[in-house]
């Protein structure tokens, strides 16, 4: 078994993974993510993009291949041991905001903290903080049903960061927005994640989102490919047009 770079704080090789229908989804995927590194993983819809975020994460173990964290293995970890992990060490940010609607905001911001047992007014302050950090500090009393699609969302980015986690997992964070909430939610993230020496692996499909990235990691049916071209599409077209260098 062979260690990861020791500047690798993210580091796979390998993978693979078939969907239960019998489409692969990951055919081989190796990369490495360094710390403090904001990765966008692009690529069209059903290339892989997700479940290379999940097994990186630990939600979803590869079928086979390898991924380790800081050295250490999540490939052989038992589901709880990799729960753990996922709790302590991880953010995750979906592409659509999911909110305890019965919450205020900064509940729904506080609400990992709490479940790891941190006590109610340290978790208000440190979500507090998040709230003010991506511009919605004003809205920490107002339930989810009072807020704008764009404002849900930055809850979900002032909970995932609350923590401090060591890696930020995106998947799609800005697919539900409108372009100006997409360009203004990305510029928040990006800015949190800098300067709080977080590391992001972004999944998207969309070419100025992938542009904010240090790095990007191109996907075509499950495979790494040199080039995927994303030319802009109009905001009302549901698929973009791809080219690729393999």
């Amino acid at each position: 078994m062979e260690a990861p770079p020791d500047n690798d704080v993210l580091w796979a090789r390998s993978l693979h993974f078939t969907h239960s229908d019998g489409s692969p989804a990951l055919q081989g995927v190796s990369l490495g993510v360094r710390e403090g590194e904001i990765l966008a993983v692009g690529g069209p819809r059903g290339s892989g993009k997700t479940t290379l975020l999940r097994c990186l994460s630990g939600l979803t173990p590869a079928q086979s291949g390898e991924v380790w964290f800081n050295s250490m293995p999540l490939h052989t970890m038992g589901p709880v041991t990799r729960e753990r992990l996922r709790r302590d060490r991880f953010g995750w940010i979906d592409p659509a905001p999911l909110l305890v609607p019965e919450l205020n905001v900064w509940e729904n911001a506080a609400l990992p903290l709490m479940l790891r047992g941190v006590g109610r007014r340290r978790a208000k302050v440190a979500a507090t903080e998040w709230l003010e950090r991506v511009d919605i500090g004003d809205k920490a009393r107002r339930r989810p049903h009072e807020l704008t699609q764009a404002e849900r969302q930055r809850t979900c980015i002032a909970r995932a960061l609350a923590p401090a986690p060591t890696v930020l997992f995106a998947d799609e964070p800005t697919a539900p927005l409108h372009r100006a909430d997409r360009a203004h939610v990305l510029r928040t993230l990006t800015t949190a994640a800098r300067s709080h020496g977080i590391t992001v692996v972004l999944a998207t499909a969309d070419p100025e989102t992938a542009a904010l990235a240090d790095r990007t990691v191109s996907l075509l049916d499950g495979r790494r490919v040199k080039t995927v071209h994303l030319p802009p599409v109009a905001e009302t077209e549901g698929r973009t047009a791809w080219s690729l260098s393999v």
